[in-house]
């Protein structure tokens, strides 16, 4: 799994799923807060499995230069 979600779209996912979830506590009190653990999963992982299959990656270089193994 490599990252495809940048900075900027991981803390926007962790704030918005945070603020869906706190529903479980305050509000109304429905099942509806279980939406929130989806941005907030991939905001903490910083992979996106629709991104993924589309082809989007909001993280720029998170991929450059990971790689061990150098040409000679």
């Amino acid at each position: 799994m490599q990252k495809n979600v940048g900075t900027v779209d991981r803390v926007i996912r962790i704030v918005a799923g945070i603020g869906i979830t706190s529903l479980a506590f305050v509000g109304p009190q429905s099942l509806w807060f279980l939406l929130g653990l989806v941005p907030l999963a991939t905001g903490v992982m910083g992979w996106c499995p629709p991104y993924a299959m589309l082809g989007f990656n909001t993280c720029g270089n998170c991929g450059v230069g990971t790689d061990q193994t150098k040409a000679a």
